[in-house]
Formats: structure tokens, sequence, C-alpha cells
């Protein structure tokens, strides 16, 4: 399964609720995203769904991703809740569903399985994971049956993850990242500013083009009126070799979204 089949980008709706989550994704495919992602986490799953009702672009041109809730991972769990995720997207299949978080009920023996059987049942057309480290992600792939399509992870300037990119890419695993632009503070980045100035661009959009540049991750950034256009619009931006040097130095190994229980700090 090719990375370049997840369109790129997609619109992260986390904190995005009721009418306001619902007139982003209206935005956003408006401006020309094709892939947007949701969870049971975010309690909006209702909100993207009238979205992808009152839009006029047809259904089997957006990819659909949502996420089970890590308390809802036990075998049957996920069979029960995948279900209550369609009827509140009003669809009755979504592209990806990934594994939220490895934490919670999560058993990969146990958890793994029921995906395969919903992508089995029809619900789902993909199965991906989300917070797994490579040693994780191997585990995943060894036990599914289905091909792992994705890992969503946080990635931007300042936490670039190259091994985990480039063990899941060699294993035609795309690397989906959130916080893609590091909760606005990419923005406050002396490299990215002076890069942008040189585009006639934003930091902001410095900091996505370098990721729709690297191979194998497709940036899911969030925004609401006008950023949600200037985040497409980047895919415009052609970054010179120097550049990508210059913000592959900005790595700090730096998190944002850091849980105790997350797997990388057992």
């Amino acid at each position: 399964m090719a990375p370049t089949e997840i369109p790129q980008p997609g619109l992260g709706t986390s904190g995005h609720e009721g009418e306001a989550c619902t007139e982003a994704v209206l935005a956003a495919l408006e401006a020309g995203y094709r892939h947007v992602d949701t969870a049971q986490m975010y309690d909006n799953e209702r909100a993207v769904g009238r979205a992808l009702e009152e839009s006029d672009v047809p259904r089997e041109d957006v990819f659909l991703a949502t996420k089970v809730h890590p308390e809802n991972l036990a075998h049957e769990d996920v069979i029960e809740t995948t279900a209550a995720s369609l009827d509140r997207l009003g669809v009755d299949r979504v592209d990806l569903l990934y594994v939220h978080w490895p934490t919670g009920a999560y058993d990969p023996e146990d958890t793994l399985p029921a995906f395969d059987e919903v992508r089995d049942r029809g619900w789902t057309d993909h199965v991906g994971v989300s917070n797994f480290t490579t040693d994780l992600l191997a585990a995943a792939i060894d036990v599914l049956d289905a091909p792992v399509l994705a890992n969503q992870v946080e990635l931007h300037p300042r936490l670039q993850q190259d091994d985990l990119v480039s063990f899941a890419r060699e294993r035609d695993v795309t690397t989906v990242a959130y916080c893609p632009i590091a909760k606005s503070e990419v923005a406050e980045i002396d490299t990215l500013r002076e890069i942008a100035e040189a585009h006639d661009a934003t930091p902001v959009q410095i900091a996505l083009a370098w990721q729709y540049d690297r191979e194998g991750v497709v940036p899911i950034p969030k925004g609401t009126g006008d950023h949600i256009r200037e985040n497409f619009a980047a895919r415009e931006i052609e970054l010179t070799d120097d550049e990508r040097e210059r913000i592959a130095a900005l790595d700090r190994s730096e998190r944002l979204v850091d849980p105790d229980e997350a797997a990388w700090n057992r």
C-alpha cells in the first residue's frame, strides 16, 4: 500500500466542536482538501458528518479517517464503538480507522484482530495506528492481517521523527503528522521566518511545505478561515536544498503532546 494513497494534506479537527467544526470542514473541502481526520476522543464526529452531508464534494472523493478511543480498544468495544462512529459520521464506512493510542485497553493480540474484523465487514477500507513507536509499529504489522496504512504521530520542525518516518516508509506505512505547525509555535522560529520572507510566505506555510516535501509524510494541520486556504496553498512552495537543510537543523526532539502513559515514556 503506497504512502501516496492518502491525500495531501489532511484537515485535523482536534479541538474543533459543533458548528465551528462543521464550518471548518466545509471550508477545507471548498479549498481543495480531500482528507479529513477526526476521532472518537474529539467528540466532533457528528459535526464532521454534517459537513460531509452539506458539502458539494461527493463522499467518495473524501478520504475520511477516525480513531478508536483508548478506552474502547477491547475487541468487542472496537466493533461496537466503530459502528457508533459510523452512525455519528452518517457514513457506512470510513477510509481509515486508527488505534488512537496504544494505551488504555490496548492489547495487540486482542485489539488488532478486531480491526481486521471491522475491515472485513467493510466498515473501513484501511487500518492504521497512532502514537506508535517503531517497536509497537513492527508488532502491529506482524499481528494484523491488513496492511498498516498509516502511523499518526506528532511531527514538526522541532520534532522531526526521522528514524520513525524512515522505518515506516520502508514498510509502506505513511506517517500522518499531527501538530505539524507545533501549535503555531513555528511562527516564532527565526529560520522559518527568514525562509518565509524569501518565498513571500508565512513561517507556518514554510513548516508545512517542508512536510509536504518529505517522502511518506502527510501533515494534517488544523485551521479556520483564511488559515485553511493558506495551509493548502503551501503545497505550491518549492524549497531549495539549502532551505531544507536549514530546517533539518531545527530538530530538538521537543514534544508538545507527551502524556506520562505514552509508549515512548515507558
